[in-house]
Parts: structure tokens; C-alpha cells; sequence
């Protein structure tokens, strides 16, 4: 299939034009309350190029059709498409497709981990490490196991900075430790964690690694195979591509071992009422009719991030997130929570008198789109004392002025809080 919309325009080796790649997202153009969009929610979800709009409408218009069930030409057509975007998130992330399930997000993969991994070996007495900066997602499904199994959740503590401790977490690792989970990309500090070095210290001591790397795909190149994990979740509608899609990727012993989460179609070889013989990984995960569509979509996200480069992606951020982070401390009265050295483009922040929600609301009448909450990670702001913060979060496609427009928007919504 030919997509009617073209990959964007890269030199080899170059740095990409920003302002040509920022064409490319729609959304970006429009306005808000009569102002033009600031859109800096990026770690809630990243806006889609139209490269993967248009893979979307492409599928729907012209061979919509089941995966793996048909021998007709649109059903070969979706089938390759599909099977495709395995493979190209496969090599995106330097693993074997074989060992990539193809699911509906971050959410879904830790679930998998929880439900068919850990539930049917953990046992009391055994301990679930979970670092304080997790997202919910990476903290419930290990308190839903450790509560049908006896087991108990061990949490590895931050530094004021929001950086893991490393040596406490070493000193955390002990032979009643059975599981790791930790982010690679904190959603709320921007902390880059060394999970590489993490997932070392966790092997020698026969720990299994669960990595969420939502935030962390996005905006950096990351190399499974290097990092070492056992499991490594990933959410697609972070990076460019559609909702409802993502992956687990997951060391072949354990998905050979690891029983069905879900019962269906797709996931089965053959089925009487004496028994069922399930599909091979990653297939037997894979139950029912998969967001096809979602998928093809994302394939193209990965094309799109490749042909700008991983590099040039988190220069690019890194650049707007300086240029940011000396603006916010220009203002009186402003903290910034996650103050890591080399951290990601995302900062939360309060101001001294304001609330957090009211904060976001009055800038999203200035055009301004920020987040505001607990960011699903009530443990982490429990750390800090704060009920909630304002998010700011960056992606490759924002640009120096729009910092400038926040920035005077913030300001003028200080004045009105008075």
C-alpha cells in the first residue's frame, strides 16, 4: 500500500527543519478560547503527524478487513500491514518480533506481567520492589498481586532532586525480592533512571525486571537488548501514533511459560470441549480482534521517528526544556518538582498561592494546554507534600516561541490570582 501522505523531508545525518516537521501536525495549528495553541501536555498523549492520520483513514477507506482469518486480498493486505508494525517496532526497539505483544498500551502490558507472571509464582514471603516515582499503573497491578498471593511491596525511595537512590535500592535487593518494577522515564520529574545499570544489579541477585517505558520511547533511542530487563512496556499514542495501542516485550522463557491472560480468538491452534492448545508468543496474548488500524498507524509513527532521528529528537527537546527551565526560575515564588541532571523535557511545578487546577484552568483561556493533578502518582507527591502540580511537558515539535507565549500567559494569569 502506498500512503497518500509523505514522510517528512531529512538530509541524512542532518538535524531535521522543526518548523517544516511542525506542519505536519494539524492540531498544532488550530486555536483555543480565540488564542493559538500552546500544547504542552505531551506526556498525557503526543499529537499524531499526518503521515499516521492518514495510514488510519487509508485502512478504513480502501482494505479494512480481520487479521489472520481470511485468505481474500484485503484480509492479506490487512494481515501484512499489521504484521508490519511488529516488525518495525521490533527493530525500533532492537528485539525479536516474535517476542513483541502487541496490546493496547503501558496499562494493559504491566497487567499481563501481573496476571500471568507473577500471580501463578509469587508467593508470601516474597517481595515486589517498586520505586516511589511509578506510575499507578506500575504500583496497582503489584498490590492486586501481592494481596492474592501474600506477597508484600518493598518501595525504593528518591533523593529531594527526584532521583532514585541507588545505592538504597542496591541495599533493597534482597533474596526475598522477586520482582523490580521501575520507570525508565518518571512522568512527573522528567528523572531518566539507569535502568540499564538497575537491571544489571537486579540479574546478579536473580530479581525479575519489569521496565515501563512509556515516557521514555518517545523522546530518546531506546535499546532493549542493552538495557537487559525481563519485561518492557510501551504505549503508542505517546509517540506519535494512535490510541489504543502498545506492546510487552518480554524474554522468550517467559512468555513461553507464562499461560493466556485472555481467552479467544487468535490465541488458540485448536479447541474442543475436552481442552484448548494455545497459539505460540506472542499470539496466544493476543486474544480477540486487535485495533488494526491503531497499529498499521503506529508502524508509521515509527517511520516518522526514525526518519527525524532519536538523536535529533532528544537534542531538540533537550534544547527547549533549557530554555524553559531558565524562564520558570525567573519567576518569583515558582518550584519546580525534579531537578535531575539530563532529565526529560516534562516539569512540574507549582506557584507559592495558587492552586494547581486553577492554575491550568486560567491558561487554558490564555490558549494554554498544561496538566494538572496528581498525574497518577499519588505515592510520589505524597513524597513531596503537595496535593497536586501544574505539568508542562515538551515534545520535539514545540518551539521557542510557544515557551515565550507560555511564559507571558503564565504570568498574566499570576496577576489575576492576584
Amino acid at each position: 500500500m502506498n500512503l497518500s501522505t509523505p514522510r517528512p523531508v531529512v538530509p541524512t545525518g542532518s538535524a531535521p527543519d522543526w518548523a517544516r516537521v511542525r506542519l505536519d501536525f494539524p492540531l498544532l495549528m488550530r486555536e483555543v478560547h480565540g488564542k493559538p495553541l500552546v500544547y504542552f501536555d505531551n506526556a498525557n498523549t503526543g499529537q499524531k503527524p499526518v503521515q499516521v492520520i492518514g495510514a488510519v483513514d487509508e485502512f478504513y477507506r480502501r482494505y479494512n478487513a480481520n487479521v489472520s482469518r481470511a485468505v481474500h486480498a484485503l484480509g492479506t493486505e490487512a494481515t501484512d500491514a499489521y504484521e508490519g508494525a511488529r516488525a518495525k517496532l521490533a527493530r525500533f526497539l532492537n528485539v525479536r518480533a516474535s517476542e513483541l505483544v502487541l496490546c493496547s498500551g503501558t496499562t494493559f502490558a504491566l497487567n499481563l506481567v501481573a496476571y500471568s507472571w507473577a500471580l501463578p509464582r509469587l508467593k508470601a514471603g516474597d517481595v515486589i520492589l517498586v520505586s516511589r516515582m511509578e506510575h499507578h499503573a506500575n504500583i496497582v497491578p503489584w498490590q492486586l498481586v501481592a494481596q492474592r498471593t501474600g506477597a508484600t511491596i518493598r518501595v525504593a525511595e528518591i533523593t529531594p532532586e527526584g532521583a532514585l537512590d541507588l545505592d538504597a535500592l542496591r541495599k533493597a535487593m534482597t533474596p526475598e525480592v522477586k520482582l523490580l518494577a521501575v520507570t525508565h522515564v518518571s512522568n512527573v520529574l522528567g528523572t531518566v533512571n539507569p535502568v540499564r545499570e538497575i537491571c544489571r544489579e537486579a540479574r546478579k541477585r536473580g530479581i525479575v525486571t519489569v521496565v515501563d517505558g512509556s515516557q521514555a520511547v518517545p523522546h530518546r533511542k531506546v535499546d532493549i537488548a542493552a538495557i537487559g530487563c525481563d519485561f518492557y512496556a510501551i504505549t503508542g499514542h505517546k509517540m506519535c501514533g494512535p490510541t489504543g495501542t502498545g506492546a510487552l516485550w518480554a524474554r522468550r522463557e517467559h512468555l513461553d511459560a507464562m499461560p493466556p491472560f485472555l481467552g479467544g480468538g487468535e490465541m488458540i491452534k485448536e479447541v474442543s470441549f475436552e481442552g484448548t492448545v494455545f497459539n505460540d508468543a506472542p499470539h496466544k496474548f493476543e486474544a480477540g480482534t486487535p485495533n488494526i488500524a491503531g497499529f498499521i498507524g503506529l508502524g508509521v509513527a515509527v517511520d516518522y521517528l526514525e526518519t527525524l532521528g532519536l538523536e535529533h529528537v532528544e537534542a531538540r527537546e533537550a534544547d527547549l526544556l533549557a530554555h524553559f527551565t531558565e524562564e520558570l526560575n525567573k519567576i518569583d515564588g515558582l518550584r519546580i518538582f525534579g531537578t535531575t541532571p539530563d532529565k526529560a523535557a516534562v516539569v512540574s511545578f507549582l506557584i507559592d498561592g495558587a492552586h494547581s487546577h486553577d492554575l491550568a484552568t486560567l491558561l487554558d483561556l490564555e490558549g494554554v494546554a498544561v496538566r494538572s493533578g496528581q498525574h497518577c502518582a499519588h505515592p510520589l507527591l505524597q513524597y513531596y507534600g503537595v496535593a497536586a502540580t501544574c505539568r508542562a511537558s515538551l515534545a520535539f515539535y514545540n518551539t521557542h516561541d510557544e515557551i515565550e507565549r507560555f511564559i507571558a500567559a503564565l504570568n498574566k494569569v499570576r496577576k489575576l490570582l492576584g
